[in-house]
């Protein structure tokens, strides 16, 4: 199972700003709205860097056509691809999946099918304005800052 396309949105440079105060999120999506795939055999995803008051779609790496079953080689290599990401949300994602997606520090979200993309991401922004849940205050913490990264970005008035 191969990576057949990677395309990058953002110049390396506008990346590392957009993360700097964001965390990067993917989605299994086939038509680039809703979550749609099962992790295992995700066609797409979509990665965005999603902060308090914005998202910005990072990449899109597509796959072959994958079976759900049988080949658990498949998921090292979309893991590796995730491996910045806090999260990924996907209709469906198996044991193996999770245990492997969680080593990897990438909290699997599992959604239901058509949830909308943006939606999503606003239900995500909601929660980093009211208070993250463990994981995500984990992936803050992670990434080098936590929510008082934010705090004090908006007490020195910066804006974008």
């Amino acid at each position: 199972m191969a990576l057949i396309r990677h395309m990058r949105i953002v110049d390396k440079s506008e990346e590392e700003l957009a993360m700097a105060t964001s965390l990067k999120i993917a989605f299994c999506t086939d038509d680039m709205k809703t979550v749609n795939q099962h992790f295992g055999s995700a066609k797409t995803f979509a990665i965005y860097a999603v902060d308090l008051e914005q998202s910005t779609m990072l990449e899109v790496a597509e796959f072959g056509k994958l079976d759900q079953d049988g080949n658990e080689d498949k998921l090292s290599t979309k893991i590796d691809l995730l491996g910045d990401c806090a999260a990924v949300y996907c209709e469906a994602v198996g044991a193996s999946a999770i245990r492997q997606l969680m080593a990897a520090g990438i909290q699997p979200v599992k959604v239901h099918r058509d949830s909308q993309i943006n939606d999503l991401i606003s239900d995500f922004q909601a929660e980093l304005r009211t208070g993250p849940s463990a994981w995500v205050a984990k992936a803050l913490a992670r990434q080098g800052g936590g929510l008082e990264k934010f705090a004090e970005m908006e007490a020195d008035g910066w804006d974008e």
